[in-house]
């Protein structure tokens, strides 16, 4: 047995996990055509990486290159998924201060805010809900931070969403921004 047999197992095996995760991921986004690619192309490699495992039984390297390969795969996977940060997520935040500088930083970032007065376990809060594209996450973490260095938020995927405030976009093969919101003037309604 040569060496470039465990190596292919190895090149084979993280490409099949790293495939499959994003498969996943893409399954749970919706995004049907990405994931359909995804699975035959997982599959096709699969079917070389386990026959020759299968067929290399008692070769040591073999089997050890494809546990090595199912690991690094599985980092890889994750780690592809985070730098494309695709999707969207709802933004909760909790907070028993006075809401209106953070949504007034939220509103001036384009993002859209709705908030509604609750009462928590130590007496009334506002809950402060913005929808966001993943890749803007780590802006919108800042500006509650500086809001609050403490403050509580929780972040979900959302599968789907349809009108509401977002940011303006940029037409591919263009420059100028067009409209991907209606901008609405806040006001507080007291009952």
């Amino acid at each position: 047995m040569s060496w470039w047999l465990p190596v292919s197992i190895f090149l084979a095996e993280t490409c099949v996990v790293s495939s499959s995760t994003l498969r996943s991921i893409f399954v749970a986004r919706g995004l049907k055509k990405y994931a359909v690619l995804l699975g035959m192309i997982e599959s096709t490699i699969w079917l070389f990486a386990i026959g020759q495992v299968v067929s290399n039984l008692s070769h040591l390297p073999c089997s050890i290159a494809y546990a090595l390969g199912f690991t690094c795969g599985s980092f890889l996977g994750m780690t592809i998924e985070e730098k494309l940060a695709i999707g969207t997520q709802v933004v909760r935040i909790i907070t028993a201060k006075d809401p209106d500088a953070l949504i007034d930083k939220l509103t001036a970032a384009d993002f859209g805010v709705t908030c509604v007065e609750g009462d928590g376990i130590a007496g009334p809060v506002n809950v402060i809900f913005t929808i966001v594209k993943r890749h803007q996450m780590k802006e919108v973490d800042k500006l509650l931070r500086q809001f609050d260095p403490h403050v509580f938020y929780t972040v979900e995927d959302v599968r789907s969403s349809r009108r509401g405030v977002f940011r303006e976009r940029h037409d591919k093969g263009t420059s100028e921004r067009v409209p991907f919101r209606v901008k609405m003037e806040r006001e507080r309604v007291e009952l």
